[in-house]
């Protein structure tokens, strides 16, 4: 008996037939990617102005309130910090700024940590980025007035009022 060999590559139709589907597939690769589910909303930034009341010798203490603009509406703030360090003096300050990856308006929340290192003598003025457990970061500039001298680590607390 004489066997007869296969080929062992595939007919000339069978090739163009798979380069024809693999064409096919690479042009409707932008149409899928349409089709698959909207992602969670992105992160927004909100507007942010408050006034922090602070004083110290060591130890600083701080309050104050504000307002958050977030999705056209407002949000009451209020505002409280402590200060460890070398902290001296007694100071007002109004803080404007921006607060970024926000979600919803109850993500702003939370202690806000920022090693910082300044001296505002009347009317001086003072920038800041701090950042919540959550990943809201707070970029803000702050007009100072009184007298505080210090280099600390501070814990900004900022909660929606009621």
């Amino acid at each position: 008996m004489v066997s007869k060999a296969r080929p062992t590559t595939a007919p000339a139709s069978t090739s163009r037939r798979r380069l024809v589907k693999a064409i096919a597939s690479i042009a409707a690769a932008p149409l899928a990617l349409t089709a698959l589910p909207v992602l969670p909303a992105e992160a927004g930034t909100g507007r942010v102005e408050f006034r922090l009341v602070r004083a110290g010798f060591i130890l600083g203490f701080g309050s104050g309130s504000g307002t958050l603009r977030f999705n056209g509406k407002r949000y009451r703030l209020s505002v409280g910090g402590v200060s460890i360090g070398a902290t001296i003096g007694v100071a007002s300050a109004d803080f404007v700024g921006r607060a970024r990856n926000l979600y919803r308006a109850s993500d702003i929340t939370g202690t806000y940590t920022a090693v910082g290192a300044g001296l505002a003598a009347a009317g001086g003025g003072a920038v800041a980025r701090l950042r919540n457990a959550r990943g809201v970061v707070l970029e803000v500039q702050a007009r100072q007035i009184g007298f505080m001298a210090s280099v600390d680590l501070s814990g900004l607390r900022l909660k929606l009022a009621r």
